[in-house]
């Protein structure tokens, strides 16, 4: 009876230490998924396929084609006006439309510069080409396409689909110090407020050399 009892307390044992032995083997190995260091493919394949979203807008030509009506207009000299589109924004709009106007720039305002120490014209224009250069907003690459004494216009391409947006700036004829701009998405009806943004930091950055904005927005 004794070596009956023993037996199967020595089975029960053996029994007993399989099933915990079992049990808490997937717990081990969850463990060790934890404490697995971060594959460094996982970011490899970002950046492939950011390359590969890069061809397909090239190849499907994302880019957009420029618009013919862009620079000064004849009839009445002032820049294009926006599309209904929202993702365009133009100092020709009237100032009742909160979505396209915005707010021309004076590079000689009367309460900074303008009357201790005014620039030139020309001055004026190596600061903005200098400023366009020097900034991408939203990690958008700047290349001027067309530059004239008066006018230039720069295309914004994005990081990674290669959208182009467009971007002018015109110094109307006159003694007037002003600076009128228009900036546009090629493609889209929505710009998620890029083309403000842009403007804006823009704006900030020829602020420190001592333009000033006309208005807000």
């Amino acid at each position: 009876m004794a070596s009956m009892a023993s037996l199967n307390v020595h089975c029960y044992y053996k029994s007993r230490r399989r099933r915990t032995s079992v049990s808490t083997l997937p717990k081990i190995i969850l463990s060790q998924q934890q404490d697995k260091p971060e594959d460094p493919m996982g970011r490899r394949e970002i950046v492939l396929r950011s390359s590969e979203i890069a061809v397909i807008g090239a190849i499907f030509q994302l880019s957009g084609k420029k618009p013919e009506y862009l620079g000064v207009q004849k009839n009445q000299p002032s820049l294009a006006l926006c599309p209904a589109t929202k993702n365009c924004i133009s100092t020709s709009e009237d100032i009742s439309d909160l979505t396209h106007y915005a707010p021309p720039w004076n590079y000689n305002p009367d309460r900074g510069r303008g009357k201790k120490n005014p620039v030139s014209r020309e001055v004026a224009m190596v600061e903005l080409l200098e400023v366009i250069e020097s900034t991408k907003p939203d990690k958008f690459t700047p290349r001027i396409a067309e530059k004239k004494d008066d006018y230039v216009r720069v295309e914004y391409e994005s990081p990674i689909l290669g959208l182009v947006d467009d971007v002018e700036f015109w110094f109307p004829p006159g003694k007037s110090s002003i600076v009128e701009y228009r900036s546009a998405s090629r493609l889209g009806n929505f710009d998620f407020d890029y083309n403000r943004k842009r403007i804006k930091t823009l704006r900030l950055e020829l602020e420190k050399k001592g333009w000033a904005s006309e208005g807000t927005f």
